[in-house]
């Protein structure tokens, strides 16, 4: 249902080609009607009947396309491109595997896209980052959601918190008549109450709001005597006439209604909206002087984009401005949400996400980036319809990630910052361009930043979970500070990264570090090993006459032969690591000793720290 209703009539329609012919009539005069369920099955009658090309293909996926069944139109649109299709089939294909999880596949064909279209700004938006996904999911959590009970079997999304009331949109008025698009109820706009516990109660139909036609979703002003919504032209006997269809096609259309006497009044139809393009999802700014919609109006970037009017205290209209290229794309951009401190939360099929439609954020009031929200807000499928309470902490979205346009109920999650000042141990002096990563409980790197000019670097952590600081720098050993978890949200925690000029001692025989440790049967280098290790690199970069001879060693577990093989292992991973680093192969060689020269010769009553001493490397002075 969201994508027959965010774009109501910005359907994405195939050009039907000359493909089409008499076998292929009764399904293309249903696709025209916007009857794509029905559509699809009459294709898949000439699929049956093998009477089928790559027009009934595409149109059999554009049919899927439009009810969002992703995975019957990701089957069809590969068969479709089998013959050549213009650009945005490729695009449409792209999505529809995106939001199956299959990321790698819809790179592919975005890739053919972005070779056809090379200045869409979805082109460029993905040629900027391709590989975006891994970011995106190990990015911090911005709000915790769930399910609430507000749900039907239908179609519910829009939810606005106004006071102690939830106000949504959906299709579950079993009393409406049937859209053939989705063969679900015409949409309706309810209102339910939101208790004290997190229950709901009392679910009513907003009868003076509603029509015979679509209706929702909604804004409310801060005082609540103000309420904006989406209906359809039709509401006003406003409409064209599809005469070879025996249609009429109406617009989404904004009215506003005041609150007189506790109920619903004064219903009026906004001067900017039209029968020749539709306008629909308003957000009303906390002041009440802006207005954001989504619209296709003359002078979109894309099929819909986001724009804005202002509101002058006579409640009249000023002329409707697009929000410009940041945000708009060739793509969709539709449900805007505008907080009290001009924060735009919105949702988009064409800026870099996890599914066909994700939700983004961008701060008006500074030079900022559009930035997905991630995980768990998004998901493969499509999310849309962000509305927040900010005086109850309190927000809502809506997802078909269960299979369904549910509401689902969100809630900031606990974040803080990590403030990580690098320095010099010895003399205190800040140290800027130092590598400082963040890794999480299972020690994998999150993000590696360098320290600024002021030795900082700033993260943003979820609470509760341990995180460790890594920080590198040339010169100097490398270190690890483990970060105290908080429960604080919005708290910060300062982390005093100190390390230590490198200044290993070069006896006449070795270089002396501390033990290379290894893990029990392994030849992985350790974080430990690695610290060590680049002291090793600093040394030898410092001093181009050192030649060294590694001799590694393993503990008396195991047979001699398994413990001599293993122990030439840990020399050559040794050896890699600092040639790895910049150091020229001709300056290190080694050799596995196995367990011939135990440090401590415990035999049979060994302790786990003996085992630790014998199992390392040690650096002897060729030249």
């Amino acid at each position: 249902m969201k994508k027959t209703y965010i774009i109501l009539s910005f359907v994405l329609v195939s050009s039907l080609l000359s493909a089409q012919n008499k076998d292929t009539q009764v399904a293309d005069k249903l696709f025209k009607k916007f009857e794509f369920i029905s559509a699809a099955e009459s294709y898949l009658k000439l699929v049956a009947t093998q009477n089928a090309d790559g027009y009934v293909y595409r149109q059999l996926a554009d049919c899927y396309y439009n009810i969002y069944n992703t995975k019957e139109a990701a089957k069809w649109y590969a068969k479709a491109i089998t013959k050549k299709q213009d650009s945005e089939l490729y695009y449409r294909y792209a999505q529809m595997l995106k939001a199956n999880g299959n990321y790698a596949e819809s790179n592919k064909q975005m890739q053919i896209f972005a070779t056809m279209q090379p200045d869409d700004s979805r082109t460029k938006i993905f040629n900027e980052n391709p590989n975006y996904v891994p970011a995106l999911l190990v990015q911090k959590n911005f709000f915790d959601i769930k399910s609430i009970e507000i749900n039907s079997d239908k179609s519910d999304f829009g939810a606005v918190l106004q006071g102690n009331s939830i106000y949504f949109t959906s299709a579950r008025n079993s009393n409406s008549k049937i859209y053939s698009w989705t063969k679900e109820p015409f949409l309706d706009i309810y209102k339910a109450n939101l208790n004290e516990d997190g229950t709901i109660s009392n679910i009513l139909l907003v009868k003076e709001l509603n029509s015979k036609y679509h209706d929702g979703s909604i804004s409310i002003s801060q005082d609540g005597n103000t309420l904006y919504f989406t209906s359809e032209s039709f509401r006003e006997n406003s409409f064209e006439k599809d005469k070879s269809n025996k249609l009429k096609l109406g617009k989404n259309n904004i009215f506003s209604a005041k609150l007189v006497n506790g109920k619903w009044d004064q219903i009026t139809s906004l001067p900017f909206n039209s029968k020749d393009y539709s306008t629909g999802n308003p957000s009303i700014s906390k002041d009440g002087k802006t207005l954001y919609f989504s619209s296709n109006r003359p002078g979109s970037i894309g099929g819909v984009d986001i724009w804005k009017v202002t509101i002058s205290e006579n409640e009249s209209y000023g002329p409707p401005e697009n929000l410009g290229k940041k945000i708009n794309t060739e793509g969709n951009e539709s449900f805007p949400f505008i907080t009290s401190d001009n924060v735009l939360y919105f949702s988009s099929d064409a800026h870099l996400g996890l599914g066909a439609m994700d939700i983004y954020k961008i701060d008006l009031n500074a030079n900022s980036e559009v930035k997905n929200l991630g995980k768990p807000v998004n998901s493969e499928k499509d999310d849309f319809a962000f509305s927040f309470n900010e005086n109850k902490k309190i927000g809502f979205l809506a997802s078909n990630r269960n299979g369904n346009d549910d509401i689902f109920q969100l809630k900031p999650a606990c974040n803080y910052e990590v403030n990580t000042i690098v320095t010099n141990a010895n003399t205190g002096a800040i140290l800027a361009e130092a590598n400082v990563s963040i890794l999480d409980d299972k020690n994998n790197i999150i993000s590696t930043e360098k320290s600024n000019s002021k030795g900082e670097v700033s993260y943003t952590v979820e609470c509760e979970k341990r995180h460790t600081i890594q920080a590198t720098k040339e010169g100097f050993e490398s270190n690890s500070f483990e970060v105290t978890a908080s429960n604080k949200m919005g708290g910060s925690i300062k982390i005093s990264a100190a390390l230590n000029p490198i200044s290993a001692i070069i006896s006449e025989k070795e270089v002396l570090l501390k033990p290379i440790f290894f893990e029990y049967n392994n030849s992985n280098i350790t974080q430990q090993g690695a610290f060590e290790l680049d002291k090793l690199v600093q040394i030898m970069k410092n001093n181009e006459k050192l030649i060294i001879f590694v001799k590694s060693h393993t503990d008396n577990r195991g047979s001699d032969e398994f413990n001599l093989l293993l122990s030439d292992k840990r020399a050559k991973a040794t050896i890699q690591y600092v040639i790895s680093n910049g150091i020229a192969a001709n300056r290190i060689s080694g050799k596995g000793y196995g367990e011939t020269e135990l440090k401590v010769d415990c035999k049979e009553n060994c302790t786990e720290k003996d085992h630790e001493q014998n199992r390392r490397s040690e650096f002897l002075l060729v030249k």
